[in-house]
């Protein structure tokens, strides 16, 4: 083919860097923003946080940088006499005299350091303070592991039993079972060591000893059986549940409670108590000890009723506030094409579109929450029975987006109702045909399943076809599958492993 030049008309979206920014900011949590936002903050100069009792009149924060490029040199005059003033007192300015009395050069005896002094520590809030939480600020996340060996360094031993309870510890998971056998540990040890079986088996006793209770178990007769041993011999049935514990676990497991009768010779109510003393017991001591940091949720839009009406408003708090820094932009020049003049030019371009997209990210955020509110106002009236089906082409024809769009902004962001605090996709979910014709949505069958699963007879728990039935009769049309798939969900176990004793 001979090669040449066409001339073609045509349309083309193209993603733009600051639609990039835009989207990028919609469908970030609270807390990524204010991370990026702080990021933000420390590469681009042009950007500060509109404080509190700033002079600021809460217009667009875009206004103020509109004129900067034209007027720059008496902006910049006027921003240095109102923000910056000459310190009164310098050390260079302090004769000998002034730093006499402020400092004086013999203190009593008993005078403490911190009478003349001001530290950081003195700024602190007493205990006394109603606000003053020293748990929050000083407690982390002690391992397991650490907590066992805090302990271990409080127990007098040979230095060849601290090595092998060291290597136990090591050897026990998050939920304080030992993984290893013990002829592995002892295999694991040097043989010059001449480390035996039964003193391995001993320092494990020992370590079994250490709290949590049942820490350091091989299984969960052992565990049970540990914690019981810990009780006091006075308490009620210990004697018939250490027995029950130790013979007859798997037929506890299956639940055939006359078996049980039968083998430990106890009447129903008996039985019933014994199995509630074991019951208390934690099958998984260590999951007492967390070693992860609590993790927060920051709610992004706040709903309360006022007169009857449901408000919906942006949580201010946890969307900080930002502005262009005027006295920085007041020093960009319109005819100055110098690289220092380019670059805070950029800067103060970034910063403005940086402005802008989190202002169209509230707006955004804004109108979902409106119209979620609008949909959900049952449920905010009468609790999750009450929720209707919502998908997100309902909100997307409402606001006039795309669903995509809906997606990102519905995505790890909550909302604070006076019911509790959910994720904005808590609202969302498929429907179901009633008999009249109408929709339930699939929230609202969850909380009729687990309310009743709560009222059922714990001697004959209902089975999934019977609660297909129980929902028939209030005409939802619910299959058996789908009420077992439900209640899975939910976390509710089966009818033969919710069979219990009166």
């Amino acid at each position: 083919m001979k090669p040449s030049l066409v001339l073609k008309m045509g349309q083309q979206l193209t993603m733009t860097p600051q639609l990039q920014q835009a989207i990028r900011l919609l469908q970030l949590s609270t807390l990524d923003l204010q991370q990026e936002i702080q990021e933000a903050l420390d590469s681009n100069p042009m950007l500060e946080r509109e404080e509190d009792g700033d002079d600021y009149d809460g217009g667009d924060p875009m206004a103020e940088t509109a004129d900067t490029l034209g007027d720059g040199a008496s902006q910049t005059s006027a921003s240095q006499d109102s923000q910056y003033q000459e310190p009164t007192h310098s050390a260079e300015n302090l004769d000998d005299t002034e730093w006499g009395e402020r400092i004086p050069n013999e203190l009593p005896v008993d005078t403490a350091w911190e009478d003349i002094y001001q530290t950081s520590a003195s700024n602190l809030p007493s205990n006394d303070d109603d606000e003053w939480d020293f748990t929050s600020r000083t407690s982390s996340g002690v391992s397991l592991q650490s907590h066992l060996l805090w302990q271990l360094n409080l127990a007098p031993m040979s230095d060849t039993d601290r090595l092998i309870a060291t290597t136990l510890i090591d050897c026990i998971n998050d939920q304080g079972y030992l993984e290893e056998s013990l002829e592995e540990i002892v295999d694991s040890f040097d043989p010059e060591l001449e480390i035996e079986l039964d003193e391995v088996e001993v320092v494990l006793r020992r370590i079994q000893q250490f709290e949590p209770a049942g820490i350091g178990a091989r299984d969960l007769r052992e565990c049970l059986l540990l914690q019981l041993r810990q009780l006091p011999e006075r308490t009620p049935w210990l004697s018939e549940a250490q027995q029950l514990v130790g013979d007859y676990l798997d037929i506890l497991g299956s639940r055939d409670y006359s078996l049980l009768m039968r083998r430990l010779k106890l009447k129903e109510d008996e039985l019933r108590q014994v199995i509630e003393l074991i019951q208390s017991l934690n099958p998984r001591p260590g999951s007492q000890i967390e070693a992860s940091e609590p993790e927060y949720v920051v709610p992004d839009v706040i709903v309360r009723k006022h007169n009857d009406r449901w408000l919906v408003e942006l949580n201010q708090e946890a969307m900080p506030r930002l502005r262009v820094n005027a006295q920085y932009a007041g020093f960009v020049k319109r005819a100055d094409s110098s690289a220092d003049n380019t670059f805070m030019r950029n800067q103060l371009q970034e910063a403005r579109w940086f402005i802008k997209s989190l202002l169209s990210r509230n707006e955004t955020l804004m109108k979902v929450a409106t119209q979620i509110v609008e949909h959900q106002r049952a449920f905010l009236e009468h609790g999750d029975e009450a929720m209707k089906p919502l998908v997100l082409h309902d909100i997307a024809e409402a606001v006039g987006m795309h669903e995509s769009t809906i997606s990102r902004v519905t995505t790890q962001k909550y909302m604070h109702t006076p019911r509790g605090i959910y994720e904005l996709k808590y609202f969302f979910s498929s429907h179901v045909s009633t008999a009249e014709g109408g929709e339930c949505s699939s929230t609202a069958i969850r909380a009729i399943i687990k309310k009743l699963v709560a009222a059922e007879n714990q001697k004959k728990p209902l089975s999934d076809s019977k609660i297909a039935g129980l929902l028939e009769a209030q005409g939802i049309q619910v299959a058996r599958r789908t009420v077992a798939k439900y209640r899975e969900s939910l976390g509710i176990a089966p009818s033969s492993e919710r069979k219990r004793l009166l």
